[in-house]
C-alpha cells in the first residue's frame, strides 16, 4: 500500500495488518468496536476483539485457601463464561467487511494485560475507550486509557465515551 506524497510519487509503507479492540462492555465499547472495525475494514486487517478480567483474588497473604472460600471461585468462573459470550455477541455486530475477527479473553490486570497482548501478537494498533472519569477518580483508580498513551510501545487510539445527557 501507498500513497501519493504531493510530487506523484508513491512513498511504500506497511499496511496495518493486527488491529486490537480493548472492550469492556460498557457504552464506551460500542464506538472503539465501530471505529476499530472500520480501520481494520480500511486496510483488510484482523480484528482481535479482547476483555479482560481481573484475576481470582488470592488469599494466602491473608492465612486462607480458595477453598474457604468457594463463592467467589464460582463468581470468577461465572464472569468468565459471561464475558466469553459477550465477546462473542460483540463479534457477531462486526461489519461482514472485517477481513477476520477474532475474540480473547485475558486474565490480569487490564493495563499490563493489553500492553502484552499488543505486544505479543504483533498488534499495529490497539483502539481503547475513555470513560471520561473526573480527574479524582483517575488519580484514585488510574486509567487504561492513560496508562496505554504513556507506556504502550504500539501505537494506541484512544476513542472517546459518549457523554450523557444529565
Amino acid at each position: 500500500m501507498g500513497v501519493a506524497n504531493g510530487e506523484g510519487l508513491w512513498l511504500e509503507f506497511d499496511a496495518m495488518k493486527t488491529i486490537v479492540a480493548a472492550v469492556d462492555f460498557s457504552d464506551a465499547s460500542k464506538p472503539v468496536l465501530e471505529t476499530a472495525a472500520s480501520i481494520a475494514a480500511a486496510f483488510g486487517a484482523t480484528l482481535k476483539l479482547v476483555h479482560i478480567v481481573e484475576p481470582e483474588p488470592t488469599y494466602s497473604a491473608y492465612g486462607f485457601t480458595p477453598e474457604e472460600f468457594p463463592a467467589i471461585h464460582t463468581f470468577q468462573k461465572e464472569a468468565r463464561s459471561r464475558a466469553e459470550q459477550a465477546l462473542e455477541k460483540q463479534k457477531e455486530g462486526v461489519p461482514g467487511d472485517v477481513a477476520a475477527v477474532e475474540t480473547h479473553l485475558l486474565e490480569g490486570n487490564p493495563l499490563h494485560a493489553l500492553l502484552d497482548f499488543g505486544k505479543d501478537q504483533n498488534a499495529d494498533l490497539v483502539v481503547l475507550g475513555s470513560h471520561g472519569h473526573g480527574v479524582v477518580a483517575s488519580v484514585l483508580l488510574g486509567s487504561v486509557a492513560e496508562g496505554m498513551v504513556r507506556k504502550a510501545e504500539i501505537p494506541a487510539l484512544i476513542v472517546p465515551a459518549p457523554h450523557r445527557e444529565k
